[in-house]
């Protein structure tokens, strides 16, 4: 490189302005952009003062003024957030331990909840009313789960082949034969798991029919007395002294979809008027250099194409703590006593204007609202996974979020975005202490969101979801194995959450989220218990001898019985339970209009292919969530590292390999009982040949060409793909829009392009005083890292460059100065080429 020349070229000024610049040496050159003469003591310092220059020359529309500041150092920064002004925000220790809770109950020292103190008369006779009717609701709920959970279990116990259990006594048979006792036992000690299992599993079944019935219910009427939807008529002002953040926590995410869908909320939002009432965070905890510049450079688009100068703003944690929940703690200490409320949004967020002021004139018009969430709408995929996740979603998850709703009200879930917070309370309360001690299920919470709502509710705020309100978005995982990789992580913050079912204070119903958290993954190896206690009946019962006397001088013996018409009784019952709430999710669509859905015929056809689909995947997810709670409770650490796939499909060299055990079991199972009994093979036919399936199945619905012909068939079409709203035309119009400009390999860009340094430098947060120690330790860095080559330095070295303003300049000198010396950075860099629409040249 002629390095001078070049390094002007570089810049996107005009000619004229390139012409005007020195061109002897490079300290000369930075001299001269530094107009504000900024004294540099070392030479290789000397881009330090030219960091301002070359940002204006890049990015002159992203910058407010004043943005650009002195650290204490004469650095130049790039001012990305507001000025702090610090609350406290300190957990209480959990109390989980409930003989310690009882003796503090019986010193005196337990503290009472501040309930209610702050409403008034009319707002506590309110809150009374719908407390009152919520529990009258769910001892309805709790009374026809267990009657329908008994006449279930009786008729199980009538079905099962042995019915001498009035006859079984251990006692009668100690002057026995061990082998002969053990086969008498064996049958009726399987039946017992199997009934014990039967009555579990039946119960959590029959909760979730009785809550998608009165969800279909509260649709079809129309009308919700107690909807907090209803407490605002839509079209009031926003109280100006009630500002709301729309904060963003990330890590490593898509950043073109991230801030696509930023600027489409925004649009949006500016669109009602109300975007004064409105600051935007985006929190990143990413670690991933190159992800981290292309985060900033996304960032300061965004304020120029927006005017988001003062209202936009970005922040990148150096200490990642607690992950999303420390993220947002940390805000919270920072500049939540800035605002009244907050909205969390995911990295795959997108709101409408309407729908966040809605949120804020619902919080308005219900001071006793801590949180009230949206239902996010499911859209955007194409896989074929992902579109019929969406139609499932769209279809049957509005009767499940109404039920929720009908049996909560304002003691409900918190899903951990989409939803608005009221930053003071949640400051005062929602604070998250790690649990105690040691093993898998002890530190850091990681399901923060069920623990944050039970807590605000603990402290007397009402928890609601705002089931009916439109405009909220979400997109969904594109396959199978992704979906899987997330169940993990939750699998595990639900299982830890469970450590709080007795904590001090919380809410019954909060209790039975906790629950129902575990259930969502423990029915998955209950039921695979059930299904192999069930084979091992069945075993026993071909292979073995029937013991027809039980007892010394038995008159009569005990035949197996087999009771055929009661089985297929029992099991179309349990039919009607799983899907009942599917055909009435449809019966809605036709009553409400089906054309959005791709017309009455599509409807259908999608329904029965989903219904399918979901009998093909629910064995598969019963295993791997098996997998997740036994390695959890054994502390084993589930190695997951999927390779990136741009197309988002699924290789078949990974389906084999994360499937190929279910299909190994599958082939066995149909084996064994094929040889066994073909009857019994009948009945586990959907479980055995989905095992066997799986990863023809995984790959297959992984495509997003299989997935985009059965939305041209009009196959699981949902309203957002027949009529798509703005916000979702405009997030998928800026997505294409940003790949066109993305950022490669951004952090060698950072250390040899002009601008995108002068990027990295100001806003690089390891702003340290200057010290004998400090120079020694970065001039150490800086030379380790240029006499590696680049493809060795680790990413964490990249990053700690990275957050440095001085390393970071030293470094950018020092190639441009000293080519030959550091010839593999050089090398390496002349291979990378920029993206052309990465800078807007002048």
């Amino acid at each position: 490189m002629n390095k001078i020349n070049e390094y002007i070229d570089a810049m996107p000024i005009s000619d004229a302005e390139k012409a005007a610049l020195p061109t002897t040496d490079f300290r000369a050159l930075h001299q001269a952009l530094d107009t504000e003469h900024t004294p540099i003591a070392r030479e290789d310092d000397s881009p330090l003062g030219s960091v301002k220059a070359r940002l204006e020359q890049a990015w002159s529309d992203s910058l407010a003024e004043g943005q650009l500041i002195k650290d204490a150092e004469g650095r130049t920064q790039l001012e990305a957030m507001p000025k702090a002004t610090r609350s406290s925000m300190f957990p209480d220790p959990w109390r989980t331990n409930p003989i310690g809770r009882f003796w503090d109950r019986m010193l005196g020292r337990e503290v009472q909840p501040r309930y209610l103190s702050r409403l008034t008369q009319e707002e506590r006779e309110h809150e009374a009313k719908w407390r009152t009717v919520g529990t009258i609701r769910r001892y309805i709920l709790l009374l026809l789960t267990l009657a329908q959970t008994v006449v279930a279990t009786w008729y199980m116990k009538t079905i099962l082949p042995y019915q001498g259990w009035a006859l079984v006594n251990p006692m009668d048979m100690r002057g026995q034969d061990l082998l002969v006792s053990f086969m008498q036992l064996l049958p009726y000690v399987l039946q017992t798991g199997i009934l014990i299992l039967f009555a579990i599993l039946f119960c959590w079944v029959s909760a979730g029919f009785w809550t998608a019935l009165m969800g279909f219910l509260q649709l079809l009427i129309g009308r919700d007395k107690y909807s907090i939807s209803a407490s605002t008529v839509g079209d009031e002002a926003l109280n100006p002294e009630h500002r709301t953040a729309l904060i963003m926590p990330i890590c490593n995410e898509d950043v073109d979809r991230v801030f696509a869908g930023l600027r489409a909320t925004w649009e949006s939002v500016k669109a009602t008027g109300n975007h004064k009432h409105f600051d935007v965070y985006i929190l990143s905890d990413s670690y991933d250099p190159d992800i981290c510049m292309r985060e900033q450079k996304a960032w300061m688009e965004l304020i120029a194409e927006v005017q988001g100068e003062g209202q936009i703003f970005y922040r990148r944690r150096r200490r990642r703590v607690k992950r999303k929940s420390g993220n947002i703690d940390d805000f919270c200490r920072r500049w939540g006593n800035q605002y009244s409320y907050m909205v969390v949004l995911d990295a795959d967020s997108v709101m409408t204007g309407d729908c966040l002021c809605g949120l804020v004139r619902l919080m308005e018009a219900n001071p006793n609202a801590g949180i009230i969430q949206s239902s996010p709408k499911a859209s955007g995929m194409d896989t074929l996974y992902a579109r019929c996740q969406q139609f499932a979603t769209r279809v049957y998850g509005p009767l499940f979020t109404a039920g929720l709703h009908f049996w909560q009200l304002g003691e409900s879930h918190y899903w951990g975005h989409n939803a608005i917070i009221r930053v003071k309370p949640f400051i005062e309360h929602c604070a998250l202490a790690p649990l105690p001690g040691e093993g898998s299920f002890a530190g850091s919470i990681l399901s923060h969101d069920f623990v944050e709502a039970a807590l605000m509710r603990r402290a007397g705020w009402g928890v609601w979801i705002a089931y009916d309100l439109p405009g909220s978005y979400e997109e969904l995982p594109p396959n199978l194995l992704d979906e899987l990789k997330r169940d993990r992580r939750w699998c595990h913050g639900n299982l830890m959450n469970f450590r709080l079912f007795l904590v001090k204070g919380m809410h019954p119903v909060h209790r039975a989220v906790f629950l129902t958290g575990v259930m969502s993954y423990l029915s998955a190896p209950l039921w695979f218990m059930f299904l192999a206690l069930s084979t091992a009946l069945q075993v026993v019962h071909a292979l073995t001898e029937p013991q027809y006397f039980l007892q010394p001088r038995q008159l009569f013996p005990v035949w197996p019985q087999w009771r055929p018409e009661l089985a297929i009784a029992l099991f179309a019952s349990t039919m009607v339970l799983l899907f009942l709430p599917k055909l009435l999710s449809i019966i809605l669509i036709w009553c409400k209009g089906s054309k959005e859905f791709g017309g009455f015929f599509r409807v259908t056809l999608s329904l029965l292919l989903e219904v399918l689909f979901s009998v093909l995947l629910a064995p598969v997810r019963m295993l791997f969530h098996t997998v997740f709670v036994v390695s959890a409770f054994l502390g084993w650490e589930v190695v997951w590292n999927s390779p990136q796939r741009d197309d988002d499909s699924t290789p078949w060299g990974e389906a084999f390999m994360r499937h190929g055990s279910q299909l190994l079991l599958g082939l066995v199972w149909a084996a064994g009982m094929a040889w066994l009994d073909l009857r019994f093979l009948f009945w586990l036919a959907p479980i055995v040949f989905s095992l066997i399936l799986s990863p023809f199945v995984s790959v297959i619905s992984s495509r997003s060409t299989v997935g985009l012909r059965t939305k041209r068939w009009k196959l699981f079409l949902i309203p957002e793909e027949y009529s798509p709203p703005q916000v979702l035309k405009d997030t998928d119009r800026y997505v294409a829009l940003n790949r066109t400009r993305s950022l490669d390999d951004g952090f060698m860009h950072a250390v040899f392009n002009p601008s995108f340094n002068a990027l990295a430098t100001a806003m690089a947060t390891a702003r340290h005083r200057a010290s004998d120690v400090l120079e020694i330790a970065r001039d150490r860095h800086v030379e380790q890292a240029l006499n590696e080559t680049p493809d060795k330095l680790t990413r964490d070295r990249r990053l700690v460059l990275l957050s440095d303003p001085v390393t970071m300049s030293r470094m950018h000198y020092r190639v441009w100065t000293s080519p030959e010396r550091y010839s593999s950075w050089v090398s390496h860099y002349s291979n990378i080429t920029l993206n052309p629409m990465a800078l807007k040249a002048k």
